[in-house]
């Protein structure tokens, strides 16, 4: 192994959380579940890269109005629970741990992806700029999403637990409540999405209330130790526009403080160049479990952020999808396949998908 890489593949130990090293594979949207069912071609996929510690999959819809994106999974049928289970085994086959991600995307996304009857929503009817692929009509724009009531919300609530259950039904470890990149609940948190009057809108504390009531909910459902959150502050993504500072900082200070309460299993944190300093030390010093980190990451620039106690793992998304032994080339120093950018949606076959050559091939 290369000496300067000494942390990041040893193993991690912290609360219930037990991995055979500090590699996570983040979650990464792939677009290969034919009629949103994991098939075997996904489980090849992730059985391919158990070279992590964890792995978190891609985003996964908890109900059938969350399938904004073409051959994105679900985990609300029982086919779909029986698909995922060809992953789980994969996966589990050589040690590595694997949450679910779930993930309402909210108001991002387009009808027809939705099957039919599902319903496009949001905190409120603000249509997101920007445009989505379709498999029938190539890129579309948004389309504009419908308000949730009340009833709706706790019905999108219920879903997300609905959905842990179901995860451990797939013998998934745990689950990862996708609170981060423009889907869902991070539009709750926005008040420039969230322009709600009710108990849902306002204040920091109304517009966190659905990410917590999620939580709390799913904890309840499945164990404080198989829940991890996905957040990321300061983030634009999804046609976010941004807030004052303060008040995003406030918010995620926040987030972490009530998150520890419940003893949640980690906090995966989107980095990017926008977050201040001071947020992410609020958010270290509120939290007491893991934190895992995400973005533009190196193995170096991964191993320091271990050693200086900054992150407890760190999570790469590309270099595991182009590399389905990213850690043998972590061990050895070899050069890392490139990225094909022309595959990772377009089609639902393993061209730039399961076809990344390794080391031994």
């Amino acid at each position: 192994m290369q000496s300067k890489i000494a942390t990041l593949l040893t193993p991690y130990s912290k609360g219930n959380l037990h991995l055979k090293n500090h590699l996570v594979m983040a979650p990464m949207t792939r677009s290969r579940a034919i009629n949103n069912i994991p098939n075997d071609l996904m489980a090849e996929y992730y059985g391919q890269r158990t070279g992590a510690g964890l792995i978190i999959t891609e985003g996964t819809a908890p109900t059938a109005d969350a399938l904004s994106y073409a051959r994105i999974p679900g985990i609300f049928s029982q086919e779909q629970i029986e698909g995922w289970k060809k992953t789980t085994a994969a996966v589990h086959q050589e040690g590595t741990k694997i949450f679910l991600q779930i993930m309402h995307t909210g108001r991002i996304g387009h009808y027809h992806n939705l099957p039919e009857g599902a319903i496009l929503v949001g905190p409120s009817d603000i249509k997101a700029m920007g445009q989505i692929q379709t498999d029938n009509n190539g890129l579309q724009d948004f389309s504009e999403p419908k308000a949730l009531t009340i009833d709706g919300i706790e019905a999108v609530v219920q879903g997300f637990v609905k959905a842990a259950d179901n995860a451990i039904a797939a013998n998934f470890d745990g689950i990862e409540l996708h609170g981060a990149n423009g889907y869902l609940l991070e539009q709750f948190l926005n008040p420039n999405v969230n322009n709600r009057t009710d108990t849902y809108g306002g204040s920091i504390e109304n517009r966190a209330k659905l990410t917590l009531e999620v939580a709390e909910k799913t904890v309840s459902a499945i164990g404080n130790d198989k829940v991890g959150i996905r957040l990321s502050p300061f983030s634009k993504t999804g046609d976010l526009q941004p807030y004052d500072e303060s008040e995003v900082h406030n918010t995620y200070a926040f987030l972490a403080t009530e998150l520890n309460k419940m003893k949640v299993a980690y906090l995966h944190i989107v980095m990017n160049p926008l977050i201040p300093q001071a947020t992410l030390d609020a958010i270290r010093s509120n939290f007491d479990g893991t934190i895992i980190k995400a973005g533009g990451f190196t193995p170096e620039t991964a191993e320091q952020a271990l050693v200086n106690g900054s992150a407890d793992l760190v999570a790469f998304g590309k270099a595991f999808l182009a590399n389905p032994d990213f850690d043998k080339r972590i061990e050895t120093g070899a050069a890392l396949n490139p990225v094909d950018f022309k595959t990772l949606y377009a089609t639902p076959d393993a061209i730039g998908y399961t076809d990344y050559p390794t080391l031994q091939s």
